[in-house]
């Protein structure tokens, strides 16, 4: 928050006013998300003085990232598209660019694929990552940009910010928070958040 004085002459008098400029309605310039001590697979991410619990994947936080290890990777990132349940949920307030999720949304966690770590559309009983799941983790997702430019086959894959289990269980190596958590990160976040895990 912001304040100031401004002096206005109304008629003979000179009037000074304190002003008070609200700045949470600009997106955040950084969160961060770090281990919880004791904890490898629990975290917290803190935003603007605020911090709010979050499961971490089932390896911790690895420096090098490997497909299938179960870890979340360390660096820093930028989320790029918020996906959505439009048929469970209005679209939340956000900054960033969103996408309604349909049922043939799925992300490809192949390293010999050619779409490998990118979203793409399978029909039903095809392989690959669903969005569309019958629990509500996925009900949100923030997308990063974690091996996205350049791109490396086997260095991970669909990392995500994401809705957690109610027993905050590991992850696969997203990044999980509470739904309320969730839509007030989501109100505060645009593309050029900067995600710093580690």
């Amino acid at each position: 928050m912001a304040t100031g004085d401004l002096s206005i002459r109304m008629g003979s008098a000179d009037i000074s006013i304190t002003y008070k400029t609200v700045v949470r309605d600009r997106p955040l310039s950084m969160i961060s998300i770090r281990p919880a001590a004791g904890n490898p697979r629990r975290g917290w991410l803190t935003a603007d003085g605020w911090s709010v619990p979050v499961a971490l994947g089932r390896g911790g936080i690895m420096a090098n990232k490997r497909e299938g290890d179960g870890g979340t990777p360390r660096g820093i990132f930028h989320p790029r598209l918020l996906w959505w349940r439009a048929d469970r949920h209005l679209r939340p307030r956000t900054f960033l660019p969103t996408r309604a999720i349909r049922p043939e949304d799925a992300w490809c966690e192949d390293p010999a694929d050619r779409h490998y770590n990118r979203p793409m559309r399978r029909a039903r009983g095809e392989s690959g990552d669903r969005l569309t799941r019958e629990d509500h983790l996925y009900d949100f997702i923030v997308e990063i940009d974690h091996n996205r430019v350049p791109r490396i086959a086997g260095r991970g894959s669909a990392v995500f910010l994401h809705l957690a289990r109610s027993n905050f269980s590991p992850t696969a190596g997203c990044v999980s928070m509470t739904r309320s958590d969730m839509l007030r990160l989501l109100r505060r976040m645009g593309p050029r958040t900067r995600i710093v895990i580690g």
